[in-house]
């Protein structure tokens, strides 16, 4: 098969690959040579894919594929860099188109957690799940939600350890305790199974530090008095409203749910907010005169068409994967002397509240709340400050200096376990994981 066919495949039409090898499992790992093996020879084409320039792709430690027994869906665990510690990221629940789609949606996500964990100072690697949500309402039916989480759980569990999941797009916290049901290799578990509950509130938190940063950088004070337009009215984002507004600042916020916006709307009654119901199509909020513009619902909005619009000075918000095209888009936002904040830089928080759950939760948690600081080295606003710091000195993108940060950090090996994840991944690989389901 050639490498376009099989990027352009269904995802039905790959389950019925992965089956047809009598396992229904699959793997490509890249070795410590970076050289990649695949389970099964009709892989290799995407071996060749990834070493053809990715961008996507940075030698990315393991991808890992599954179809579920009963359910039937398609599930994947995308592990990225490991030496900081065992990958984790959140799972992703969503309708792929092809597999190429889901491909290079695990891959970005993965490799934006390394960087976001590194950046964050704390003890993790980088790794994404996704499950490929199947055609139709079938997804809301909770005995099916039930059984395909608690399927992926098994399948975490079969990788060892090498990744740990949790709660992201398209999953709900109900998700999560079928997830813990069959797997120790979770967080975001619900508070009454001991979790750490809804991390919405501390990303919004963490975004707004970065804005703060970001204004000082250019000395423009503080938030008191600008205007931020706002993309977007999920929990992070409407949390977001919240902390602006305690500073300061007013808000026009849009959204392509209209329940969102009227509530929203409700919610801040008596606050400089301004709520905007949108068409999906809607591009109007790019243009908008601001002082900041937060980006917060999908990837990829930052590009050749939304960048010439923009009419503001610092684009800083909490969606992931902004840049549509990771180097043009950085650099095309420095020609218009843009400050751009990248996301895996500013949005941690969410990583941050469940990463270390499991070793108990204080009322006001001093390993959570120094991320807010002004003083420890990997707060948000330090690291914010250091990586404009670094662009403006080197004539860097903030992309750019952000990457090197992260990057260099990320090599740093787990104080205590050393790079062991990418041991277990090569005991994965030499006792045939593949097989043994």
């Amino acid at each position: 098969m050639q490498t376009a066919a099989l990027l352009d495949l269904d995802i039905a039409a790959f389950c019925r690959q992965l089956e047809s090898t009598g396992h229904g499992r699959a793997y490509v790992v890249t070795a410590a040579d970076q050289t990649i093996a695949v389970s099964h020879p009709q892989l290799q084409v995407l071996a060749e894919w990834l070493q053809q320039a990715n961008p996507d792709y940075l030698a990315h430690e393991g991808l890992f594929f599954e179809v579920g027994k009963q359910s039937g869906a398609l599930f994947g665990a995308f592990v990225h860099g490991t030496r900081r510690g065992q990958s984790q990221g959140g799972l992703r629940f969503w309708p792929y188109p092809t597999v190429g789609d889901f491909l290079r949606d695990g891959l970005r996500l993965s490799l934006g957690m390394t960087r976001k964990n590194a950046l964050a100072g704390i003890w993790w690697g980088g790794g994404k799940g996704l499950i490929a949500r199947p055609p139709g309402d079938r997804h809301k039916d909770p005995a099916f939600r039930e059984l395909v989480y608690r399927e992926y759980g098994t399948f975490v569990t079969s990788l060892g350890g090498c990744y740990i999941t949790a709660e992201d797009a398209g999953t709900w916290a109900t998700d999560m305790s079928s997830v813990f049901a069959t797997t120790r290799f979770t967080t975001c578990i619900p508070p009454a199974l001991g979790g750490s509950g809804n991390p919405s509130p501390a990303t919004a938190k963490g975004v707004v530090c970065a804005m703060e940063a970001a204004l000082a950088h250019a000395g423009r004070g503080t938030l008191q008095g600008k205007k931020v337009a706002m993309q977007g009215l999920g929990n992070v984002a409407t949390a977001m409203v919240g902390e602006l507004v305690a500073r300061g600042a007013s808000v026009l916020a849009c959204d392509i749910s209209p329940e969102r916006c009227a509530d929203v709307q409700q919610r801040f009654a008596d606050d400089p907010v301004e709520v905007r119901h949108v068409a999906t199509t809607d591009l109007g909020i790019f243009a908008e005169p601001c002082d900041i513009l937060a980006p917060n619902a999908l990837g990829g909005v930052l590009n050749p068409t939304t960048i010439p619009m923009l009419a503001t000075k610092i684009v800083c918000g909490a969606a992931n994967n902004q840049l549509l095209h990771e180097t043009r888009d950085a650099e095309a936002l420095q020609q218009r002397d843009i400050t751009y904040i990248p996301d895996f830089l500013c949005n941690r928080m969410g990583i941050v509240h469940c990463a270390n759950e499991q070793y108990g939760r204080l009322s006001h948690d001093p390993a959570i709340e120094r991320h807010f600081g002004r003083e420890w080295e990997n707060s948000v606003y330090v690291i914010t400050t250091k990586t404009l710091e670094m662009a403006a000195r080197e004539g860097l993108t903030t992309a750019a200096a952000a990457i090197r940060l992260a990057d260099e950090l990320a090599q740093v090996e787990h104080p205590i376990w050393g790079h062991r994840s990418r041991a277990i991944i090569d005991d994965l690989v030499a006792s045939q994981w593949h097989t043994r389901r």
